[in-house]
């Protein structure tokens, strides 16, 4: 179950966190995994050696030209994970042109870009797998980061209307929707007693989730178990969107 040998896949923001544990479960699972970064080399090497990858592509997504600079880079994939994201903490009253453009650009342009280039290959051979990642926010905004939130809601519309276009042609597109996960981005926020008392009272099962929480959903979206799977939202979020 879930063998992924003789396949590539390509997972964007994998230097960290759960793009690192799903390059990981991908190797482990025989896949030929591609790291990606946003700057950081040293970052990109140390994960390629945690990943046992094949290798890595180093590029800012928020380069209008980015998917193809990374496609130079890597060739032709058959799993596209895209995983990479940012987000600024700032009330909707006094969100910065800068803040709004990037994180569109990376969330939302970039993930339209990617699919772009590579599903025509996977167009051709009949068969790709595209994976989104978006968020708890799509379903339970944060006050504190509303563009952040609308970037997701339009990455799962994206889903959704692609997924659809490529259905007959053997590529699944799906997103996977992670809660409060402990990874490096959340260690700052989730260090802070009040604050993670206050987060643990809005998931029912009160506890943060953890990378290997997702890597079934990943690895199930990314097989041929996964074939008849296509246009799905799945939450991984201890309950906390109900």
């Amino acid at each position: 179950m879930f063998d992924l040998k003789g396949k590539k896949a390509l997972i964007t923001g994998s230097t960290q966190g759960i793009g690192l544990a799903v390059a990981k479960a991908f190797s482990e699972r025989g896949a030929s995994v591609i790291i990606h970064g946003a700057t950081s080399e040293e970052k990109c090497k140390k994960a390629l050696a945690e990943a046992n990858g094949t290798d890595f592509v180093i590029c800012d997504l928020s380069d209008t030209n980015a998917a193809n600079k990374i496609y130079e880079k890597t060739g032709d994939v058959d799993i596209l994970v895209l995983n990479a994201s940012i987000q600024y903490r700032t009330l909707w009253q006094d969100v910065p042109y800068d803040e709004f453009e990037k994180q569109m650009k990376v969330n939302v342009f970039s993930s339209l870009a990617l699919i772009q280039k590579y599903q025509r290959a996977m167009v051709k051979n009949g068969w790709g797998r595209i994976i989104t990642v978006g968020s708890v926010q799509q379903h339970r905004p944060n006050p504190a980061m509303p563009i952040y939130s609308a970037s997701k809601c339009a990455q799962m519309s994206l889903v959704e209307c692609l997924s659809k276009d490529l259905a007959p042609t053997g590529v699944t597109v799906n997103n996977i929707s992670p809660g409060v996960i402990a990874t490096p981005r959340n260690d700052a926020v989730l260090s802070d007693p009040e604050f993670y008392k206050n987060v643990m009272k809005k998931i029912p099962m009160a506890i943060p989730g953890h990378t290997d929480d997702c890597i079934g959903a990943f690895l199930l979206l990314a097989s041929e178990e996964g074939k008849y799977i296509t246009g799905a939202d799945v939450k991984i979020d201890g309950g906390m969107s109900l």
